[in-house]
């Protein structure tokens, strides 16, 4: 049953349209997404966390929702404004159609509104804070009193939420902290000839996980501010750390413990918001941008051989190019503004990519970045063979 709603941008712009999730009225960041596919994965998607996503592809929901589809066990998006969405699912994979899906997870929706005027709203003025309500009698100087409150609050870590709460040693299809393992320091990982990666979860993608232990990787997950004692005693190959939702900068115990352990030249690759929190351990700074980078469609250049790549991106904060040290290299720059996308560490084994290489949704051309942090582990594996011989 569709009802009426609308939405309330803070610069006053008003759009009326229709509700087919739950009723309510919700705030949030507006932010718009430019990928044709992967609406499941995008709404899975941590890193989307107290954010309302603008689908700019008219019409989404044709091809249902399944149960191997999700990057997490829930939305994680704070509601979805789009032209057209389908009631009606036509696809062999599909259990349920997207409507019924935001009902169950209790996600806002707004349809039936120009998502092309929204869009060049936000490439014009910037990402916006605003309001959906199905309350069409609530007063809109109301409704913007609240909305600029909402964008005034302390911005607080927002991975201490999505966080494991527990360290556990992943799986395929699992997507929960349980394991059989008890005791993850007792399992010899090199006996077993397993590079052991120890993921940093700040709002980890289940597909980040599926491509490391299809590569023969064992996966340790642990909470966003685990200590460098804990980690060293983990016996590492390599540290990934993960994507994730809100501003890096407000994840300082996560910064002092990455700081720390790249002293101890252990490969690190940092994804997303992962790649952020290095680069801000490695003394550079992090600035938000105007309305981020969020799509599939994304042409990011390589610098050391030239070549471009189509990547996933889903960002609202860069590293400040003026801030690089001598310690910190340039490897990959978007096509679109020229920020920074990509570093490498001289003095580490460690690189960061700001967008998404493991592509759920979207193209799979930076993948390649995966074989990258193989190669540093092995390195360093050998390396220490070496040193006992």
């Amino acid at each position: 049953m569709q009802t009426t709603a609308i939405l309330i941008l803070q610069n006053g712009t008003i759009f009326y349209g229709k509700n087919t999730g739950i009723q309510g009225t919700f705030l949030g960041e507006i932010v718009f997404n430019t990928a044709m596919t992967g609406y499941q994965e995008i709404l899975t998607d941590p890193s989307y966390s107290n954010q309302f996503i603008v689908f700019t592809y008219p019409h989404i929901g044709n091809i249902g929702i399944n149960s191997n589809s999700s990057e997490s066990k829930k939305i994680h998006a704070k509601g979805i404004i789009t032209k057209n969405l389908s009631s009606i699912d036509s696809h062999y994979t599909s259990q349920k159609n997207l409507v019924q899906y935001l009902q169950e997870n209790n996600i806002i929706s707004i349809t039936d509104i120009d998502t092309r005027k929204l869009t060049k709203i936000l490439r014009i003025s910037g990402t916006q804070y605003g309001c959906i309500t199905t309350n069409i009698n609530i007063s809109t100087q109301k409704i913007l009193k609240k909305i600029l409150k909402y964008s005034k609050l302390p911005k607080l870590n927002i991975t201490l939420k999505k966080t494991t709460k527990k360290k556990y040693i992943w799986y395929p299809h699992p997507l929960s902290t349980n394991t059989k393992k008890k005791n993850i320091n007792n399992i010899n990982f090199k006996k077993k000839k397993l590079l052991h990666v120890i993921v940093y979860d700040f709002g980890i993608k289940k597909n980040i996980l599926e491509i490391l232990f299809k590569k023969k990787c064992s996966i340790t997950v642990v909470p966003a501010n685990t200590k460098i004692k804990e980690i060293l005693l983990l016996n590492p190959s390599g540290i990934l750390l993960s994507n994730g939702p809100g501003d890096p900068r407000t994840c300082l115990e996560s910064i002092k413990q990455i700081k720390k352990l790249l002293l101890y030249k252990i490969p690190i690759f940092g994804i997303c918001l992962g790649h952020q929190i290095l680069a801000l351990a490695a003394h550079a700074k992090i600035i938000k941008m105007k309305f981020g980078h969020h799509g599939s469609n994304h042409p990011v250049k390589n610098l050391i051989n030239n070549r471009i790549f189509i990547t996933t991106q889903n960002h609202n904060y860069t590293i400040d190019p003026n801030s690089l040290n001598s310690n910190i290299k340039i490897t990959h720059v978007s096509l679109f503004d020229q920020t920074i996308q990509g570093i490498s560490l001289k003095n580490s084994p460690s690189f960061g990519f700001q967008g998404h290489p493991e592509s759920s949704p979207g193209p799979h051309d930076i993948k390649i970045l995966f074989e990258n942090f193989i190669k540093n582990m092995l390195k360093k594996e050998s390396t220490c063979q070496k040193e006992k011989i």
